[in-house]
């Protein structure tokens, strides 16, 4: 038999600080010598969210990513790129990082650090690309693939490198009861919706992108940036308020997002969002 290859890689619980709550990610910290065209498939293999490939810098970072769901690569994502900064900190020793993504490079602050219960878990923040928005012009699909008559704010659609669709239900409970049509959401294409509701910086949320693999997801980065982006410009949140999203509990891994928006209506200068990870398993893929 052919000699095999050991891939050594990490299990994250992201944007928790309790182990096996949260979104887990897998995390392939030394990926230069992966051959691109199996990371697909070893991502399809974990069968998580998302796993990521760490690899040399190309643009002046301190390393460059590759980020796959089971079905498709993306460009930009926010939690692995929390559960990449925290390992690589712990492995590195550093607490600040920048990570080249396919939407550019993201700089990370880590705080804290330490072993839990069994697990690393540290805590950290990221300043996210600024979103662009428009209205999205199949609102009536949208509503009907996840089973509401209508949102509370426009439905508009935003992009950071990842692009999302926002409803307004009328309380957390209706974000609780949602049975939206996969099948239907999928028509939509390569995109996620979000459905949320709340009041005074306490939001819930819940993000379907079945076109790319993930049914429901536990905790989603990337939509906290333009989620608070569309608290803030709708007169939801203030500029410059942090406030809570809790994603995740209705599949049984809940979750806790802090998105913060500074700017205005006008001009938005910076969107950070934060949260904890705790590194809760290490293994390797044998591979000839």
């Amino acid at each position: 038999m052919p000699a095999a290859h050991a891939h050594r890689y990490l299990v994250v619980d992201v944007f928790t600080a309790t182990p096996l709550e949260g979104n887990a990610l897998g995390v392939f910290p030394d990926a230069d010598d992966f051959p691109a065209r199996e990371m697909q498939r070893m991502a399809r293999e974990l069968n998580l969210s998302e796993t990521v490939f760490v690899l040399a810098p190309e643009q002046g970072g301190d390393a460059r990513v590759r980020i796959f769901t089971p079905a498709v690569e993306l460009a930009f994502a926010g939690h692995p790129l929390l559960g990449t900064a925290v390992v690589l900190g712990r492995e590195w020793g550093v607490a600040e990082l920048t990570l080249e993504t396919g939407a550019g490079p993201v700089a990370l602050r880590l705080q804290g650090g330490g072993d839990r219960a069994g697990a690393y878990v540290a805590s950290g923040t990221m300043g996210q690309p600024i979103p662009t928005w428009r209205p999205y012009e199949r609102a009536a699909q949208a509503l009907a693939a996840v089973g509401v008559e209508r949102s509370g704010l426009p439905v508009e659609i935003y992009d950071n490198g990842a692009v999302y669709v926002y409803v307004e239900l009328e309380d957390e409970a209706a974000v609780t009861a949602l049975a939206p049509d996969m099948r239907a959401l999928a028509a939509l294409g390569p995109l996620g919706v979000v459905c949320f509701a709340g009041a005074s910086g306490r939001w819930r949320a819940r993000m379907f992108a079945p076109a790319q693999g993930v049914p429901e997801d536990p905790a989603t980065g990337s939509a906290a940036g333009p989620l608070g982006v569309h608290l803030a410009r709708h007169g939801r949140s203030a500029f410059g308020e942090q406030v809570e999203i809790r994603q995740g509990a209705e599949i049984a891994r809940p979750s806790l997002l802090l998105a913060r928006v500074l700017g205005s209506s006008e001009r938005i200068e910076r969107v950070e969002v934060g949260g904890s990870a705790a590194i809760v398993a290490q293994g390797e893929f044998l591979l000839a």
